[in-house]
């Protein structure tokens, strides 16, 4: 494993743990040259899963999108990383248990926004905005009636 501070090839596991979804290993790690430590995952990874986009073009399932995109609605709300890393475990696992080898973008949203109407009001509201693609100030106020 090279360390992401110096790209120095040897580094040292410190501490590995399962974590808290049992899907995924944690590894705490240290630069043998420079001493920083960092953090390390490693999970499973199945079959490709094909997300078929709005536009019907295709690209490979990525989880790190679905963290990208609750990062952008948890902006300045009190969320933690590992709230957002437990959603995208959450729905990348009702992806795979699915066991089909496509999945549209619009059933992934659904599952995101599920997942995030419980846990805040505020990132619900942004994602969905986005989600649903909303232009006007009519249709922001249909989906705080939804949320009510």
């Amino acid at each position: 494993m090279w360390c992401p501070f110096c790209a120095h090839p040897e580094t040292s596991v410190l501490e590995s743990r399962a974590a808290e979804d049992g899907q995924s290993l944690r590894r705490r790690r240290e630069c043998q040259k420079c001493q920083k430590r960092f953090t390390t995952w490693e999970r499973v990874e199945g079959p490709t899963v094909f997300v078929i986009k709005r536009d019907g073009g295709r690209e490979a399932f990525d989880r790190e999108k679905i963290v990208r995109g609750v990062i952008k609605s948890f902006d300045k709300r009190p969320v933690s990383v590992d709230q957002i890393r437990q959603l995208a475990d959450e729905v990348e696992r009702e992806v795979r248990r699915k066991e089909a080898t496509e999945i549209s973008s619009k059933a992934i949203g659904k599952m995101v926004l599920k997942r995030l109407k419980n846990i805040d009001k505020v990132a619900w509201i942004r994602f969905a905005s986005v989600y649903f693609e909303l232009t006007d100030l009519t249709e922001f106020e249909k989906l705080f009636e939804k949320i009510s």
